[in-house]
């Protein structure tokens, strides 16, 4: 029976064996928080709440149905707190380090794993890249930790407390999972420019990408040579959309809020509240601000923020940055008539084109749907169920409060919205279909009217 098991197992797709290493963090993450020295006395958590605890955790969503500073022990907080690394820098990343502790052989097959889980295009490096990776992330939660909680010990009674704070804050604000444990998110910090400053250094860390990390390092590290390393045009790309991005987040929220949430208030407090909004609404969820204090077209553009997410191969969700910068590429290109797309000095491969509009296309029909689904099944505005959707799908973790009333069907969308959200729509997609295989003939080709 193992050895049938073991050979299904085998004979499934890189896609398909990463889902599976997900489904199976999942069933174990839900077990572990569901043990008694994970709950606080007096406290109860349904399996159906440690289920969904669990999956926002793996994907590093932030969703949550139960108060996690009310419900939780501090061993619970440190279970939550490792979930939150193997969902945030990669299942493959933590268990090559496992690998290597143990001296075992990363052959092929673990390669290619590697490959899918952390969207590279290439087996050659992956190990390497998965070391610098893993060393790079834990010093700069390291940093984090010592920082905040050093900060802390102003906010808290005893060093304990403010460590363990400061710990949580920075591997939930690297790794985008945006669960908190003061339980008001980051509303207690939002006068203190100095723990959000922190706290955005830290988002945009986890969220602009581990190769454009790693590449920035290197670029900085060798820039005084002559042989210095020359940027790719993947990490041209992404900064260059993050950066606009979290620019036109800050100054959409900031103008549509100027006569709502912001009147009345000094401008440098309007604008790290919008600043840290922008910053950490498109993976993060840790909030400054209730959500329902915003107006409707600030959590239309909110939403849309998050729908695009943060960047490939990084902790957050969503279709990614260079998918919407490629989207928009292509509509500009196409309206001039272009047959191909240019951009710093070098040409788009049509490949890639092509995937981006099917991200695109797939995660708003997935969207759409769910939206349905919740119309029909939950008794909320329209809005809050949108935006519910979007943040499930982006990973965010930002809500207007519905989350806890969602009904068990409204629960098990949302749920899947975010393992799909973490493990990405290409990788949903290949593992949906199996291996692939090349057509043996073709029929004339013919043309259809458009538009």
């Amino acid at each position: 029976m193992f050895r049938k098991m073991r050979q299904s197992v085998r004979r499934l797709s890189p896609a398909q064996m990463i889902m599976l290493y997900y489904l199976v963090a999942v069933l174990i993450s839900t077990l572990m928080l569901s043990l008694p020295v994970c709950i606080k006395e007096g406290e109860k958590l349904s399996f159906a709440d440690a289920l969904f605890t669990s999956v926002s955790a793996v994907s590093v969503t932030g969703l949550s149905t139960v108060n996690i500073s009310e419900t939780f022990t501090i061993t619970g907080n440190f279970v939550l707190m490792f979930v939150f690394q193997f969902g945030g820098i990669g299942i493959m990343t933590l268990g090559t380090f496992f690998w290597l502790i143990l001296k075992k052989k990363i052959g092929l097959r673990e390669r290619r794993l590697i490959m899918t889980d952390q969207n590279q295009i290439g087996l050659s490096g992956l190990v390497k890249h998965l070391k610098s990776i893993l060393v790079l992330i834990l010093l700069i939660e390291m940093a984090g930790a010592v920082t905040l909680g050093t900060y802390f010990l102003r906010y808290y009674p005893d060093w304990q407390e403010a460590y363990l704070h400061g710990l949580f804050l920075s591997i939930s604000a690297t790794t985008n999972a945006g669960f908190d444990i003061t339980g008001e998110s980051m509303i207690p910090f939002a006068k203190d420019y100095f723990i959000q400053s922190v706290t955005i250094i830290l988002i945009i860390s986890g969220a602009i990408g581990f190769p454009v990390l790693i590449e920035l390092k290197e670029f900085f590290k060798y820039r005084n040579r002559q042989n210095r390393i020359r940027l790719s045009l993947f990490t041209k790309i992404t900064t260059v959309t993050f950066m606009g991005l979290l620019v036109f987040g800050t100054l959409a929220i900031l103008l549509l809020e100027a006569n709502h949430f912001f009147s009345g208030m000094p401008w440098h407090e309007a604008f790290f509240y919008s600043l840290f909004q922008s910053v950490s609404t498109r993976s993060a969820g840790l909030a400054t601000i209730e959500m329902n204090e915003l107006s409707i077209p600030t959590l239309m553009v909110v939403s849309g923020l998050i729908f695009i997410g943060a960047s490939p191969s990084s902790v957050g969700g969503g279709i990614r940055t260079t998918t919407f910068a490629l989207n928009l590429l292509f509509l500009y290109h196409y309206g001039k008539g272009n047959r191909s797309i240019k951009i710093f000095r070098r040409e788009l491969m049509e490949e890639d084109i092509v995937k981006s509009l099917v991200v695109t296309i797939m995660a708003l029909i997935l969207c759409f749907v769910s939206t349905m689904i919740l119309t029909i099944t939950e008794n909320h505005a329209l809005i809050s169920i949108i935006f519910e959707v979007a943040s499930a799908f982006g990973t965010s973790g930002l809500s207007m409060g519905i989350t806890p009333d969602l009904s068990p069907i409204g629960k098990t969308v949302i749920m899947v919205l975010m393992f799909i959200g973490r493990v990405g729509i290409v990788s949903f997609l290949v593992s949906m279909a199996g291996s692939q295989k090349s057509s043996q003939y073709h029929f004339p080709k013919e043309k259809v009217i458009i538009g």
